[in-house]
């Protein structure tokens, strides 16, 4: 019987015996940048799991056959998990993808799903003969909060793999530990009280990578990693004893894990914010009189940076085209329309998104609104080669913006 909802969907496949894999479309993985590589990339230790046969290293690139199910667009078609390993027979390539998915005809490959959240589904991949078949949802509009209220963010360029059923994970240790990982004895002692901030976190990858001699865009995209290696470090800390002592009942557990979801799912929305914030002062912009954060324009209306000032945002007399907003958001893909609502003085809006590439056509959209991205230079290259020109970098933007008062 065909699953018609998302909801429906989820409750499907909820099975201990399935294995899930999500991640956010990039362009690379789409047709949007015009280099697809024959399909999603996938992790070979994922793959190896789920499909037992496909790691044999006397094979040249060894390949499996599935099922793959588009339940999201109703779309069948037998695909191949693929080991492309010449690097053990004299070459250089050692990865994994699933590929067949129909070119463009295909939702996944769609240029316009760039962005969007895929949950894979390996039916069966734990069991010893490995999955049976592979079925994906592709989220559209705000499905992806549905998926994340289950297993917490999947933020652009990173990927959840989960087992139904298996919700410990949630807390497992890492295997090798970060170098911005903690010990207990190496926080304040308030932190193992209560848990810390988001502010407080931020601060704290700022000074164990304070990268001075770094660009704007190199700092963010380091320091954001330190800074949710910080943020595990203390989940175990303060998370870890509880599940190591056990639960008095299910509901009980379920309790702590909805409670650590929605803690990942606020720091993952908050994060890119306070960190832009963080440069912005280390760059000399001074608050209230180059920028200002978190303050309201109009009504219930808050952007995320106002530049020069509120104060400048509020003096009818000041020139409207030299006033810019700047909104920090993981995610572009169905949030960008946000923006164009916040501070109505303002004709063209500024967005930092980390994600990886947008369609052309998306692109077109946001131009025609007014709507501007700053993307990290390291995000540069995932974006199709027609917009790269116009994207304008963390360093750009603050070079910019220097000169507005």
């Amino acid at each position: 019987m065909p699953v018609t909802s998302l909801p429906d969907w989820i409750s499907e496949f909820s099975r201990p015996d399935h294995v899930w894999y999500l991640k956010r479309l990039s362009a690379n993985d789409t047709l949007a940048n015009g280099s697809h590589q024959a399909g999603p990339y996938f992790p070979k230790e994922l793959l190896f799991k789920v499909l037992p046969g496909l790691g044999d290293r006397n094979v040249l690139n060894p390949r499996l056959s599935l099922s793959a199910f588009i339940d999201s667009d109703i779309d069948i078609r037998p695909v191949s998990a693929i080991w492309y390993n010449n690097r053990y027979f004299g070459g250089t390539r050692d990865e994994t993808r699933v590929t067949g998915w129909g070119g463009s005809a295909s939702a996944l490959l769609d240029p316009e799903n760039t962005g969007a959240l895929a949950v894979f589904v390996f039916e069966n991949g734990n069991s010893p003969g490995g999955a049976t078949s592979l079925h994906v949802w592709v989220c559209s509009g705000y499905q992806d909060e549905v998926v994340e209220d289950l297993v917490g963010p999947v933020e652009p360029g990173k990927s959840v793999v989960w087992t139904p059923g298996q919700a410990l994970s949630l807390f497992v240790r890492p295997a090798t530990p970060s170098s911005c990982s903690l010990l207990p004895s190496e926080m304040p002692p308030s932190w193992l009280q209560a848990f810390p901030s988001a502010a407080d976190i931020v601060r704290r990858a700022v000074e164990l990578r304070p990268l001075q001699s770094q660009t704007a865009d190199d700092r963010l995209v380091r320091r954001r990693k330190c800074e949710f290696e910080i943020f595990k470090s203390v989940e175990e800390a303060l998370v870890g004893p509880k599940v190591t002592a056990g639960f008095g009942s299910l509901d009980e557990f379920l309790s702590l894990a909805q409670t650590v979801l929605q803690r990942r799912k606020s720091r993952s929305g908050r994060s890119l914010e306070l960190h832009t914030r963080e440069i912005f002062i280390e760059e000399g912009l001074k608050e209230h009189q180059q920028f200002s954060h978190g303050a309201v324009s109009e009504g219930d209306k808050r952007p995320d940076f106002i530049f020069p000032s509120m104060a400048a945002y509020q003096d009818s007399t000041f020139p409207a085209d030299k006033l810019r907003i700047l909104a920090a958001k993981t995610t572009a893909k169905d949030r960008w329309r946000q923006v164009l609502n916040e501070a109505d003085r303002v004709p063209v809006k500024h967005l930092l998104t980390l994600q990886e590439g947008v369609s052309e056509n998306q692109f077109a959209e946001m131009e025609a609104a007014g709507l501007k991205l700053v993307v990290p230079q390291s995000s540069v290259a995932s974006f199709p080669g027609a917009i790269q020109p116009k994207l304008i970098t963390l360093d750009q933007f603050i070079a910019d913006v220097r000169l507005l008062t």
